[in-house]
C-alpha cells in the first residue's frame, strides 16, 4: 500500500467530544487498517489517541465473577458453559456483602471501575434483586459500576439503571458472518437487542469482542466494523485475546500472532475514538512489550487485579511496575 495515501485525522476542537456525524465504517476500511504498515497504523492510532486522551492516564477496573458456572450458552470459548467440561463448578450467586468487599479492596488497590459478571442466558427475577443492592452498594463506594448478565428485558435494563449501574457490558464477540461457527444457542441479533434496551434506559454501553478464535483478518475487520458502527459506537469497548482452556471447542485453536493483536487495539482506537478500549482477557499471556504497545496503539483501560472471570490475569504488583516503567499512571491518580 502507498503510505502516501494515508490520510491521519485533524486535531479535534473539543477534545473527547464525539463528532455530530460520526463517520461510518465499512469492513473494507478496516481491513485497510489492518494492512497499513504497522508505523503508519501506530502513528495514526496514536494521533486519534492525543486527541481524546491523556495517554499516559489508564482506567484500572476490576472484574468479579458473582455467579459462576452452569450457564446454558455454549459459547465455544467459555469454561462456564454447561455444554463444556472444564472444571468450573456451578456456584450460586455471592452474597452482597461479599461483593462489596471485594469492590472496597479493588479501590483500594486503585481501581475506579467494579464490573459485576454472572455466568447466566438471562437474569431471573430472583436474580435480578440480588443484582440491583450489589449495584446500589458498590456504587455508593463511588466507584463506577459495570455489569455482565446475559440478555436483558425492558424491564431488568430499567431496574439496573434506577440502581445506578453506570455501563453494561454485552460484548458481540465477533463478526456477524463468524458468530454461528462460535454460538449456536442465540443469535447476533439478540446480542444487538440487549445494547439498544441498554441505551434506550439510558446506561452505557461497554461491547468488545474476542480475538484469535480462529477468524480471518477480513472477520476480524466485521468484529470492528460492527461496534464502530453501533449508533453510537460503545463508550468502552474490551478487545479480548482467546484464552484457550482445555474441555472447551476452541482449547487448540492456533495462537494469534501477537502483533495482530496490537493491530486489532489500533484498529478500535482509531474507528471509535473517544471510546476507553480496554486491554481485556489475554494479558496474562502478553509480554510486557506487548502490552506497551498495545498502550501505543490506543488501548488506555485493563482489567486489573489476580483474576477474571475464571481465567487468570496479571498480579496487581506486576501490573503497578508496568505502568511505572512505561511513565503512566492509574486514572483516578490524573483525576
Amino acid at each position: 500500500m502507498n503510505t502516501q495515501s494515508i490520510e491521519f485525522i485533524r486535531p479535534v476542537k473539543q477534545p473527547g467530544k464525539r463528532p455530530a456525524t460520526p463517520q461510518r465504517w465499512s469492513v473494507e476500511d478496516v481491513e485497510a487498517l489492518f494492512k497499513l504498515p504497522f508505523a503508519d497504523l501506530m502513528f495514526r492510532a496514536q494521533q486519534v489517541h492525543r486527541e481524546n486522551f491523556d495517554p499516559n492516564a489508564v482506567q484500572l477496573s476490576t472484574l468479579l465473577s458473582i455467579k459462576t458456572g452452569g450457564c446454558s450458552e455454549d459459547c465455544g470459548y467459555c469454561p462456564q458453559s454447561a455444554f463444556h467440561s472444564t472444571g468450573v463448578e456451578n456456584r450460586k450467586m455471592l452474597d452482597v456483602d461479599v461483593v462489596v468487599a471485594a469492590a472496597l479492596a479493588a479501590k483500594q488497590s486503585g481501581a475506579d471501575r467494579f464490573c459485576m459478571g454472572a455466568a447466566w442466558r438471562e437474569p431471573s427475577e430472583e436474580d435480578m434483586a440480588g443484582v440491583v443492592e450489589m449495584v446500589k452498594a458498590v456504587r455508593g463506594l463511588g466507584m463506577e459500576t459495570c455489569a455482565t448478565l446475559g440478555m436483558l428485558n425492558d424491564k431488568q435494563t430499567e431496574q439496573l439503571r434506577d440502581a445506578g449501574l453506570d455501563y453494561y457490558n454485552h460484548n458481540l464477540d465477533t463478526s456477524p458472518e463468524f458468530y454461528g461457527d462460535i454460538i449456536s444457542t442465540r443469535d447476533y441479533q439478540d446480542r444487538l437487542d440487549t445494547l439498544e434496551r441498554v441505551r434506550k434506559a439510558g446506561m452505557h454501553v461497554c461491547s468488545g469482542g474476542i480475538v484469535g478464535m480462529g477468524e480471518n483478518l477480513t472477520q476480524r475487520a466485521g468484529l470492528v466494523a460492527q461496534l464502530a458502527n453501533l449508533e453510537p459506537y460503545p463508550e468502552s469497548v474490551p478487545i479480548n485475546n482467546l484464552v484457550k482452556v482445555e474441555g472447551t471447542p476452541l482449547a487448540q485453536t492456533e495462537d494469534l500472532d501477537p502483533l495482530d493483536f496490537v493491530r486489532t487495539i489500533a484498529a478500535a482506537r482509531i474507528t471509535m475514538p473517544t471510546a476507553r478500549v480496554r486491554l481485556s482477557a489475554g494479558r496474562q499471556q502478553m509480554s510486557d512489550a506487548i502490552q506497551a504497545l498495545c498502550f501505543l496503539a490506543g488501548a488506555n483501560s485493563i482489567f486489573y487485579g489476580e483474576q477474571l472471570l475464571t481465567t487468570g490475569n496479571p498480579e496487581a504488583e506486576r501490573d503497578r511496575a508496568l505502568l511505572e516503567k512505561l511513565g503512566m499512571y492509574p486514572l483516578a491518580v490524573q483525576q
